[in-house]
Parts: structure tokens; sequence; C-alpha cells
């Protein structure tokens, strides 16, 4: 399916299935260590007893920084490849994409660094099934890169790798993360995000190192994994589709300074969202060109 779209240039913006918010806050505190009270565990002599306890204290230790570590992250010096694929529960030729996106990282080796993302398009609503996860402003952004790659025609599914449209990913999608990732990155990225309450993530975003700062921009985004949606009408009337690397929340593009930024927020969280499956984003692009300098990902952020 081709439709053809005027390209408009979103504001800032938080957008989630709830509507339109913004949310700011101060720094967020360093992430708690968990501790054992060694001081509550009864004494004893016993040889293997005492081997028992040193272990599990090592084990309770190594999930506690393992914890934390997931939610502070930085970049590295590697371009990371940003993987956009704009889909749709009302296509027919978007369900092999979906599948392709969702075991797109465990199918490349270990050292690939890849941030995919699902973005659900509403422009098939109208077509006898509304897709519970798609948003406007994905429509929007469609737009957007379909005119920075110079084209004219925005459709399902369509792929784009560190902003540039890759019609061929059925065969090439492995080979388009690989050359990004043979990129230096033109920008450095660090995520730090905690709970913030039940329902709520505190998020701050470190930007330095931009190379074309004039015209880059932040966005963030909050994604989820493990949907499942069991369609009734239009063209895929009757299955139950899968999905992964779901957008929730898209916030952007934000403007960074010429110095060094860091992006304070504290982003709401749905209650039927699944905290465990629940990613964060952060992306730097040119506003420009629509080149993606560095893209970065943190998860289980928000798993109390």
């Amino acid at each position: 399916m081709d439709r053809q779209r005027r390209t408009t240039i979103l504001p800032e913006r938080v957008t989630n299935h709830h509507g339109t918010t913004n949310y700011s806050t101060s720094k967020a505190e360093s992430l708690n260590t968990a501790s054992t009270d060694m001081n509550a565990i009864p004494a004893t002599t016993h040889p293997h007893r005492a081997t028992l306890i040193a272990v599990l204290a090592i084990l309770l230790a190594l999930v506690a920084t393992t914890s934390r570590a997931d939610c502070m992250v930085h970049s590295g010096p590697r371009t990371a490849a940003l993987v956009e694929l704009y889909t749709s529960e009302g296509c027919s030729s978007c369900p092999p994409a979906d599948r392709r996106l969702g075991t797109l990282v465990e199918a490349l080796s270990a050292d690939a660094e890849i941030v995919p993302l699902a973005l659900h398009v509403s422009y098939w609503d109208e077509l006898g099934w509304q897709d519970i996860y798609a948003q406007p402003a994905f429509d929007q952004r469609q737009q957007w890169l379909v005119q920075a790659n110079q084209q004219r025609t925005v459709y399902t599914p369509q792929f784009f790798i560190a902003g540039r449209e890759l019609r061929t990913w059925h065969q090439d999608l492995d080979e388009a993360v690989r050359a990004v990732n043979a990129r230096p990155a033109a920008a450095h990225i660090n995520i730090e995000a905690k709970p913030a309450g039940d329902s709520h993530l505190a998020l701050d975003v470190v930007v330095a190192e931009v190379q074309t700062r004039a015209t880059a921009v932040l966005y963030l985004a909050i994604t989820e994994n493990g949907l499942q949606s069991s369609v009734k009408r239009g063209e895929n009337g009757g299955t139950t589709l899968t999905h992964e690397h779901v957008v929730h929340t898209w916030i952007g593009p934000l403007a960074l300074p010429p110095a060094a930024h860091t992006e304070h927020r504290t982003l709401p969280l749905a209650k039927h969202w699944q905290r465990a499956n629940l990613k964060v984003t952060a992306i730097v692009q040119d506003l420009k060109t629509g080149r993606v300098l560095q893209a970065l990902r943190a998860q289980h952020c928000a798993a109390s």
C-alpha cells in the first residue's frame, strides 16, 4: 500500500496512549544498591554453611549490580544501528516484517549494536481495523524520513536503518546493521533511569560530543516487548499477532544546546504495561538530513 503524505516536523512532545503530556524533573538520584544484612545471618562454624552464605552474598551483589547496570548505560565508540519499522495491524504484508524485527537482535552476532523500534501508523485504521498501538505522531515521522531520503511514498512495512530507507530488508537487513556499526559514533549518550513510584519512570539522558550540534536533536522513547493482539477485522482478521519493540511513548524533537546537555524527564507508565518488558531509548539525529548520529537503549529500568 502506497500513500503520499505531507511532511510535518513535530514540536517537542510526549506522546502515549493516554494523550500528550510533558513532564520535567530534577536530576535522578543514583540507583540504590541492594544489600544483604550480614548481621541478620546466624553465626555458624559449619564450613559448608559458611561457604553457602558467602556464595549467596556474592550472587545477591551480582544481581543488584546487573540490575543497576542495565539502567545506567552509555554508548560506545561505534554507531548503534537504529532500526525503525513502520507497520500496522491492518496491513497483511506487515506480520513477516514484525517477526523479522522481533528476532533481529537474536539473529545478529553478539557484538552487534542495534536499537529496534516498531512504530505503528494510524492511516490504516480507516480500512477495517483500529490498531491500538498506532499514533499519528508516527505517521508524521515516517513522512519526514521519506522526505529526508528524497522519496515521495510512505508505505507499510517500511524499514529505516539509521535514518536511511531499506527497501531490500528481506535480504540486506543484517548487512545494513553491520555497515552502520562500522561507522564511528558522531555523538555520545548516557542513560540513567529508575522507577519513580508505581506509575512513573525517572530518566536522565546526557548527550555530548555531537558532531553536527547545530542541526542535531534528541528523541526519547519507551518500548514494550511481548505484546499480542487478536485482530477481528481487516486484512489480518481472525489472526493473533505478536509484537516486539512497540513504541508507547515518543518525545521529541528536543533541541540540543551547544555544550553537553542533560535531559531530565519523569515519564508516566500505564498500568497495563509490563514493567519487566519495557525499554528506554535515546536517539540523537540530524534534523536536516535524517542521519542518526547515535542511539542507545536501556532495559529493565521500570521494574522495581
